[in-house]
């Protein structure tokens, strides 16, 4: 229903690392975004250029540091980099334990309290995050490209051609029949 006065959640995906907090607001083409950090919670309002009406309230496990975070409206979305104000992983975004079905893990920017900086790609932020295939060579016995698990070059035996499948009993009796 477009053009409705129905206000929504916007689907907010999250990622911490130690003293900071990445949210990303996905509301396309979002017109008077209206976004207020507060040491305990985030406020957005906002409309969206499918016509409808977005509001979230994101009571925060821990705190931010107001001043020193920052957002930035983008065409698809909303970014929003929150600084803790303590330097520690929160076991959760929201002091709620109620599961939010809009609210999702980030798994791009997620990075784990016991990755350190080198295991990422160099960390420090941004999407991505490491590269896969240098991990799985890290792993022994895997080569570099996908599909390449450092064996020989063999032929595959799926590659064969296959027998003609012999008629059953059943079959032979059908064939007679007809």
């Amino acid at each position: 229903m477009t053009g409705s006065t129905e206000v929504r959640n916007p689907v907010v995906l999250w990622a911490q690392r130690k003293d900071c907090v990445y949210l990303t607001i996905a509301v396309e083409d979002c017109k008077n975004a209206d976004l207020k950090i507060e040491a305990d919670k985030i406020i957005f309002k906002g409309d969206g250029g499918d016509k409808n009406h977005y509001a979230c309230t994101l009571n925060l496990n821990g705190n931010v540091k107001a001043d020193a975070s920052k957002y930035v409206a983008r065409d698809r979305n909303i970014e929003v980099l929150l600084k803790k104000d303590e330097e520690k992983y929160w076991p959760r975004l929201l002091k709620e334990t109620t599961k939010m079905h809009w609210l999702r893990v980030d798994f791009n920017k997620w990075k784990d309290e016991d990755d350190s900086d080198d295991e990422m790609g160099g960390g420090g932020g941004g999407a991505g995050g490491g590269n896969f295939e240098d991990m799985l060579s890290q792993m022994g016995g895997f080569g570099g490209g996908a599909g390449d698990f450092g064996g020989p070059e063999e032929e595959d035996s799926d590659d064969e051609e296959l027998p003609d499948l012999e008629a059953t009993k059943d079959n032979k009796e059908e064939e007679r029949k007809e």
